[in-house]
This record gives structure tokens, sequence and C-alpha cells, in this order.
């Protein structure tokens, strides 16, 4: 090893590259990435081979699997047309949505010239382009019936703010209030399910979805379970026009969340509308929010919800920030609150709180 260069560990080569340790654990025993070795026998990535991982994940993220990704990476340039070809689809997609975005902001600039200041919703809807979908109603208990509406909304919306700050009633409301929408609980696991069940008996259809989105995440370093099959199930139905997932982190390991959002992200702008009520920095991470994706937060004092930009001294940023915990520790605080209602019933058994 070159002792001039900066040679990184699994960890901070994941890191680097914003996949799980896991993953890369993964492309190595398929044969894409060859990290180099320390004196010690410790796996050590330099230029070349975070060059190497960066093309794989790269490949990844156009949605091909880890056998395509090896064909293009040995000169099989053809594996890649239909990722190109569905790249090419979302990028046509985001430039008619950026197109109008323009239409905006030139036509904001003509009133500023005739002295007209624009309002602060013609501000706030310039942070994403438009999905065409919106939805009014009035807040529930704690906010006492207060007009609540929610324009543009994207394909992925995050729903976050700390205990008992309303948060779960916003989404139930929410998916109330949507035509055609899903809540999906805490119960999603339950013994006999309704999503587990939906799962486990899929027509060839939805089942063959569910399989090859199953292993796609693998591949990225998710962990097969019940908890990642219900999402799935509710994921890949079409029954639903919006789904409301109620912290979809439960029962998922760092790397299941953070391949499940990679894989969200990935559907297109063009998406059915998810929402995410979470408190996991592997499922919301700030520093990766982009375009197709909004945040709304409920603040602890009751004030209403409010979307916040995705940048910090946004108002709101910090404060979202402070409710996010990361997977290892989200997992510590659902165990010692399972364990206190654990003793406040008496020692009565009851299934694990998520401590939202």
């Amino acid at each position: 090893m070159r002792p001039s260069v900066r040679f990184l560990n699994p960890s901070e080569a994941a890191r680097r590259l914003g996949v799980s340790a896991k993953a890369l654990r993964l492309y190595e025993q398929r044969g894409l990435v060859a990290p180099g070795r320390t004196a010690a026998g410790w796996r050590a990535y330099g230029p070349d081979e975070l060059a190497r991982a960066g093309q794989v994940v790269a490949l990844r993220v156009l949605g091909l699997s880890l056998a395509q990704v090896a064909q293009v990476l040995s000169g099989d340039g053809q594996a890649l047309e239909p990722a190109l070809a569905a790249h090419q689809a979302r990028l046509e997609q985001q430039g008619r949505q950026l197109a109008g975005q323009v239409e905006k902001v030139r036509a904001l600039r003509a009133g500023l010239a005739r002295g007209q200041t624009p309002e602060a919703e013609d501000l706030t809807g310039l942070l994403a382009p438009a999905a065409g979908l919106s939805v009014a109603f009035d807040l529930p208990w704690p906010w006492g019936g207060e007009p609540f509406v929610l324009g543009d909304i994207p394909p992925l919306t995050y729903i976050t703010g700390p205990l008992g700050s309303g948060k779960t009633r916003l989404a139930l409301s929410l998916a109330e209030a949507l035509p055609g929408a899903i809540f999906l609980g805490l119960d999603r696991t339950a013994e006999g399910g309704a999503a587990v069940r939906a799962g486990l008996d899929a027509g060839p259809a939805l089942a063959a979805r569910i399989d090859r989105t199953r292993a796609w995440l693998v591949e990225d370093g998710a962990t097969p379970s019940d908890d990642l099959l219900a999402l799935l199930a509710a994921l890949e139905a079409e029954t639903a026009a919006a789904l409301v997932i109620d912290m979809p982190e439960q029962g998922l390991d760092a790397p299941t969340q953070t391949a499940l959002v990679a894989w969200l992200r990935r559907r297109g702008s063009d998406a059915r509308p998810v929402f995410l009520l979470t408190r996991s920095s592997a499922i919301l991470d700030l520093a990766a929010l982009g375009i197709g994706e909004a945040l709304l937060y409920c603040p602890a004092n009751h004030a209403p919800p409010i979307r916040v930009a995705p940048y910090p001294g946004a108002p709101g940023y910090e404060a979202v920030a402070s409710c996010l915990a990361s997977p290892e520790v989200r997992a510590r605080t659902a165990g010692m609150i399972a364990m206190m209602r654990h003793a406040e019933s008496g020692g009565a058994s009851t299934r694990p709180a998520a401590g939202r």
C-alpha cells in the first residue's frame, strides 16, 4: 500500500459512497470490488478501489441488479439499455417539471418588475416541482380544527416531530383526506397481519414484483424479514392511490432502512405519493433530500405542521434534525420504552413499542 495515499476502512468507504458497509461487503463477495489489505490484514479502500466501488453504486442507482452490474463492468454494454431507457424517462419527466418551475420564476420576476411582491405560498411552491396533487382538511386534536393545506405533493414526503407533537394524528388525517390512500400502521406484522398476508398470498404479478424488489434490496444490504415483506406488499400493490406508513423503520436494521429509501427514491417523479412517518436518520437523511421529496414537521408546542425546506437555516430545519436519531439509538430507545411499559403493566406481555 502506498503510504502517501489516504486509505479508508470499509465503514468510512461506505459513508463516502452513500451505501451501507453490508452492501459494500456484498459487492466484494460478488467480485465487483476488491479492497486492498493493510499489513495487519484489514480491508482498505484507496482511490482506485473507491472509484471502482463508485461505479458499482452508480449502476445500482440506475436500477441494475448486481448480475447486470457485473455484465456492464465486464464490457457488456447492452445490459445498460433497459436501465438507461428508464432513467431517460425519469429525466424527461423532471425536465418538464423544471420547465414549469422556470415559468413560475419568470412570472414572479415579471410581477416584481411591476411592483408586485410574491405571496409566501408562491415562494414555497418554488422549492419542489409540482406533483399535481394537493389535499386540504381541518387539523384534528391537538390543533383544534385549524385548516391545513398541503399542495404540490411529491412522490416522497417525510413526517416527523418530537414525542407528543401529534404527527401520528396528522398522518392518519392525511390518509383519510387523500382519495384512495391507505394508512399502514404498526400492526402490519402482527400475527395474521393483512400486510404480511398480502405479501404471502399475492397473485403471480404482485408476487413477482415483491420478489424482484426484495432481491434488489438484499443486494443493496437489506435483511429479509416479515417487516420488510409487509412494507413491500403495500408498496408494490396497485390498490392504493397513496400510502401513509407509520414508522417504516420498525423491525428494519440500518442497512435495510438505507436500502429501502434508496429504492423509494428510484421510483421516479411520477410515482404515487408515499408518506413516511419517521424519526430515524437512516430513513430521513437530511443531507440526501432532493427533488421529489418534501418534509413536514409537527412542532412540540402544537403549532400547525409546517413544510420545511431541506437546507440548514431554513425555518424548522434544526428542530427536525433534533428529532432524528440513528437506527441503533432508536432501537435502544424502543427497548427502554418496552421495558417501562412491561413494568407498568405488572409484567403482562406486550408487543415492544417503537418509541415514536
